[in-house]
């Protein structure tokens, strides 16, 4: 089984209590009533999916159920590290999106 580590917990716990919430780090446009069509298509719906690392945020649903962000490796699916909501996204070498 998969573990995760929950920062706001500070322990690791099993995948089942964790849910997937999208990508980290999304600004929401200050307009929002403005934009196009084609931009909030953008803003809502289009995201990148690379292979390799991502930014994620996820939820600890069976526990704190606070939301934290994770970078996380597409390709073997390890999680590198998880960080509190509001910090910045970690430097990993210049990798990742």
């Amino acid at each position: 089984m998969l573990l995760i580590h929950c920062p706001y917990c500070e322990e690791d716990r099993p995948e089942l209590e964790f849910r997937h919430a999208g990508e980290a780090h999304i600004a929401r446009p200050e307009n929002m009533a403005e934009l196009s069509d084609e931009d909030f298509e953008r803003f809502f719906f289009i995201r990148s999916n690379p292979k390799g690392i991502v930014y994620e945020r996820w939820r600890h649903i069976h526990g704190c159920a606070r939301f934290f962000n994770a970078a996380r490796d597409t390709v073997s699916d390890k999680f590198l590290v998880t960080y509190k909501a509001g910090e910045p996204k970690p430097d990993l070498g210049g990798e990742g999106a």
